[in-house]
């Protein structure tokens, strides 16, 4: 179903709206639609398209208008430069939850076409089209969710990757104004790449108005009405990354297009944020994968290779800061199976700096905003839950990745409603066990934004993470061994060293 009108023409870079009356009509829900253009997608562009803002639901054959049931909304990931958990099947979570939820998921704009940004655009557009595009998608499901059985005051927002960081995002947006959209939040390999102030970003929209011709030939004062002008073929050629400035290509950054500090939205950057608490007050749960940096840390055979490849991707940072990171970081051995022998180094820091931290750094903020002075930060009142998923893959651990990136999502929804491509034969042999485990604990967050209240039979409680000094307590999820765990203090020392880092990388205003 569209959730907004189709983004295309004089609408391109612009915040969503209501769909026209013209563009609705009676449908079967046969198939989905496309999904948003992502990065470097070559035409004939399969699946994708620039009308693309679409929304899909799952409820129960017997909902009724007035079944008030939970509602599952859930953020798709790709880096902010793809949909990359798009269409995922959320019948399964649906059932188990004994017919007692609503899952919705949805496309929104990303890469050139959700996250271009300018002052130029912000004079004649809106900044944070991408995330504009999911806050107009929660504002549909207040509107529109009870239609479906659905009770439009319990929504939890659930984000893998940077699904994630948008959840983070939410939770903030406005200066963590709320606006009644969602109760609880789920972040699943939370993201913090960097996200830049706008006037860091007009060489990235100079790029893009000068290669499409919309300088030369019409000026800076008319370059969006230009760029609105451009056929979808042509714009989409110019989808790409390049270097940052400073840096040669290639490599290029892994994440080139990334939401900026727009001021509004985005009133500052993402830490600052949650370091002042400015941000909703609320249920959460956040949790990452053991070795979350496997699959995007180069191949890095010596230290150098480690600091070019920082200084890619978080262009601010000097050569100091990168022999910092380096004496956090030794190297690891032995090597990892097809890597180079500081891979594994590599992977780790890269991993840490830009998923694990971010989310416990995250978890402290949050737990000393919701827990008065007078309380223990270990109170069930508190309602803050962490996880470490730790699931163990034969072939993940022969190609030297260990437990990657969002591994758990096939556990989430369950491994037959993910892409065959995207799910490891082991959740249907020696890991399906955990399978129930781990739907269970998230459909009963989603139901009574607690995880434990209808776990699965036999399942361990999860207990709220206490957040004590820099650690805290969280739940490792783990074939045959699930169980309570704290944060150990090399890796919590590590990550104060990354929000100490967070001025230069573009997460954190000090330092």
């Amino acid at each position: 179903m569209r959730y907004a009108a189709a983004p295309v023409g004089d609408l391109r870079w612009r915040a969503p709206i209501e769909p026209r009356p013209s563009a609705i009509s009676w449908e079967p829900a046969l198939r989905f639609q496309p999904v948003c253009l992502g990065n470097a997608v070559p035409p004939p562009y399969p699946g994708e398209d620039e009308d693309c803002l679409f929304v899909s639901v799952w409820t129960p054959s017997s909902a009724t208008v007035n079944s008030k049931l939970p509602v599952w909304v859930f953020i798709q990931g790709g880096g902010y430069v793809f949909n990359s958990n798009a269409n995922w099947d959320g019948a399964e979570v649906v059932e188990k939850s004994g017919h007692n939820i609503v899952m919705v998921n949805f496309n929104y704009r990303v890469g050139v076409w959700g996250f271009l940004a300018s002052e130029r655009l912000r004079k004649d557009g809106d900044l944070n089209a991408g995330l504009l595009d999911q806050r107009r998608l929660l504002l549909w499901v207040k509107q529109y969710i009870s239609k479906f059985g659905g009770d439009p005051n319990h929504v939890v927002i659930h984000g893998a990757s940077a699904g994630a960081g948008s959840v983070a995002l939410h939770l903030s947006a406005y200066g963590g104004r709320d606006d009644g959209l969602f109760v609880g939040a789920i972040s699943e390999s939370l993201f913090f790449p960097a996200q830049p102030y706008v006037a860091e970003l007009e060489w990235q929209f100079d790029r893009i108005a000068q290669s499409a011709g919309c300088i030369a030939a019409y000026g800076n004062d008319t370059a969006m009405s230009c760029l609105r002008g451009k056929d979808m073929a042509t714009l989409q050629a110019l989808n790409i990354a390049a270097a940052f400035p400073g840096r040669t290509a290639p490599p290029n950054p892994l994440f080139y297009w990334t939401p900026c500090i727009d001021g509004d939205l985005i009133q500052d950057l993402p830490y600052v944020m949650f370091e002042t608490g400015r941000f909703l007050k609320m249920p959460v749960m956040f949790g990452t994968d053991t070795d979350e940096g496997s699959s995007f840390a180069s191949n890095a055979a010596s230290p150098d290779d480690i600091s070019a490849f920082f200084q890619d991707n978080y262009p601010y940072l000097t050569s100091n800061d990168t022999q910092s990171i380096l004496s956090h970081y030794p190297k690891i051995t032995p090597p990892l199976p097809f890597h180079a022998a500081w891979f594994p180094t590599n992977s780790l820091a890269y991993g840490e700096a830009t998923f694990i931290c971010p989310s416990l750094n995250l978890l402290k903020h949050i737990t000393a905003a919701l827990t008065p002075p007078s309380q223990s930060s270990s109170s069930s009142s508190s309602r803050v839950f962490a996880y470490r998923y730790n699931v163990r893959d034969a072939v993940n651990l022969a190609a030297g990745l260990g437990t990657p990136h969002i591994f758990e999502a096939a556990a989430v929804f369950g491994p037959r409603n993910l892409p065959p491509a995207d799910v490891s034969a082991s959740y249907f042999t020696y890991n399906a066990p955990i399978v129930p485990v781990v739907m269970g604990y998230w459909i009963s967050f989603v139901r009574a934004l607690d995880p434990s209240v209808y776990r699965a039979a036999g399942a361990p409680v999860w207990e709220c993470w206490d957040g004590n000094g820099e650690g805290g307590q969280r739940l490792k999820i783990e074939t045959g061994d699930t169980c309570m765990e704290g944060v150990g203090d090399g890796e919590a020392e590590r990550c104060v060293f990354w929000e100490g880092l967070g001025r230069r990388m573009r997460q954190r205003r000090k330092g």
